[in-house]
């Protein structure tokens, strides 16, 4: 297992209660242009974080200090829009681990999933009682298990789904390549029988 690898996580959050959230709110364009992972996150919500000078909008989440963590909650159909992966490395270069929703986007879900992003869809009910018990105590601890494929807080728990290949991988820090070289001995002993 290495250091990217994605078992359960418990932290705080920080709420974006805001539907239909796309992947150039996310990381507009114009900062699309390097090809290296590092450096997105002081760009996330560029446009909603900053003002045109530079100076940051007190008024926006990401920029209360009240709120922190390694959980986004974001409300239904985040990363919509464009294919861009750049939004799932600007999200985790961020110190993002999670963002839970009741909708993704199913590229931005792939892209997520691709870079040690996990996506934890939860239905509208649970997500609405999240927002609540944040809102209530930003203190609020969010529990979210892999392995087990459960979230939990302020007393309510919920299974979400994930593709069990890409449970593996996160479980493990796999990336496809480290997850092919895993099953190594299995490949080469399916090729002998073959022969």
């Amino acid at each position: 297992m290495n250091d990217q690898a994605i078992n359960k996580i418990v932290s705080t959050a920080v709420p974006l209660n805001q539907e239909n959230v796309d992947t150039d709110q996310i990381i507009p364009a114009r900062f699309l242009k390097a090809t290296s992972r590092d450096g997105f996150g002081e760009n996330l919500f560029r446009d909603w974080r900053y003002n045109a000078d530079g100076s940051a909008k007190k008024d926006f989440v990401l920029n209360d200090a009240t709120y922190k963590g390694k959980i986004l909650v974001a409300a239904k159909n985040f990363g919509c829009g464009s294919s861009r992966e750049h939004a799932a490395w600007a999200i985790k270069d961020a110190g993002f681990d999670v963002v839970v929703s009741s909708f993704f986007a199913d590229i931005f879900k792939n892209n997520a999933l691709n870079n040690f992003l996990l996506p934890v869809t939860v239905s509208e009910d649970f997500l609405q009682g999240l927002f609540k018990a944040i809102q209530m105590d930003p203190s609020t601890r969010i529990d979210v298990n892999l392995a087990e494929q459960t979230i939990s807080a302020a007393g309510q728990r919920e299974h979400f789904d994930i593709n069990n290949y890409k449970k593996t991988c996160l479980l493990n820090g796999y990336d496809d390549i480290d997850y092919l070289l895993s099953i190594r001995g299995e490949i080469e002993k399916f090729e002998q029988q073959q022969a």
